[in-house]
């Protein structure tokens, strides 16, 4: 739809519909242009409405902590969401259950399954983004994934209908799901494991010096680029793109991290152009080198 059809639909939703609105704060790469429609949802009752007004006729993005966003300079050309703090709600269901909205903080659930003696949840204290966004790539860290500690999704369709989702029924691969792209994820449930709490705060620690030791921190860049091709070699992608790349190659201040080589940093002002150009430049290197063809990991949009 044309933005003034666009401006006359949402016109019920005041200021928390916004047009031609400035992404590039939003996402850890500091990145990207502007989006055709953009919408901060104040409650469920409101987004559903929302959703139901857009009726599937334009392209949806659920805009989660941006810590693994790359965004285009051009005008995004649909409607970017970003959940309020309504949807940050956490609770314990049972004594090893927990509910979480889909806008928490992966490092907020691991802190509130600390205070709850559950454990499961440290390796999400490493992981930047959020539970929905965790969900929709089946993020994981140090052997662990959200698929095991996953329940059952609450979610809401392309033409706002709210459903429930097990997770027996979600088909789940590396940092991938079964999972529809136009489902907006509210909340999900989690099962943990009872354990002594100084024994989950030791581990959440340990796996956060490693994270440390091995990987960038509190610079513009955006996690792992490229997923580990598990089913091609035993090589993990960080060691594919050492033995294959010129790890001083940049463009702009598009640039790999010294750090970890998985890692893309904008050192200043780097365009989507510039840090486009760095990814594919790596991963054709990488398939003239070693014959395997790198999977993004990071999420495009454009």
């Amino acid at each position: 739809m044309q933005i003034e059809e666009l401006k006359n639909l949402l016109f019920e939703f005041g200021d928390n519909v916004r047009f031609e609105h400035d992404l590039k704060k939003k996402n850890w790469f500091n990145i990207g242009g502007k989006s055709k429609v953009f919408y901060k949802a104040e409650n469920l009752k409101e987004l559903v409405n929302f959703i139901k007004k857009l009726n599937g006729k334009e392209k949806i993005f659920i805009l989660g902590a941006g810590s693994n966003t790359l965004i285009t300079d051009n005008l995004f050309d649909g409607v970017v969401i970003k959940l309020s703090r309504s949807f940050s709600n956490i609770s314990l269901l049972d004594e090893d259950i927990i509910i979480a909205g889909s806008a928490v903080s992966d490092k907020a659930l691991s802190d509130f399954a600390i205070n709850n003696k559950l454990s499961g949840f440290e390796f999400l204290s490493c992981i930047p983004g959020t539970v929905g966004g965790g969900i929709r790539m089946n993020a994981g860290c140090f052997g662990k994934e959200f698929k095991d500690i996953l329940l059952s999704i609450q979610a809401i369709d392309a033409f706002g209908n709210v459903i429930t989702l097990p997770a027996k029924k979600i088909k789940f691969e590396y940092r991938n799901t079964s999972l529809s792209d136009d489902l907006v994820f509210l909340s999900a449930s989690f099962k943990g494991s009872k354990k002594d709490e100084r024994q989950i705060k030791n581990l959440t620690n340990e796996l956060k010096l490693k994270k440390e030791k091995a990987q960038p921190t509190r610079i513009k860049t955006s996690g792992s680029t490229f997923k580990n091709p598990l089913s091609q070699t035993e090589k993990k992608v960080w060691e594919l793109i050492r033995d294959s790349v010129p790890l001083d190659k940049s463009f702009g201040d598009a640039c790999i991290s010294d750090k970890h080589c998985n890692f893309f940093v904008n050192k200043g002002n780097a365009t989507f152009e510039d840090m486009s150009k760095l990814i594919n430049f790596v991963s054709t290197k990488v398939l003239e080198k070693t014959g395997i063809r790198l999977e993004k990991e990071i999420k495009i949009l454009e």
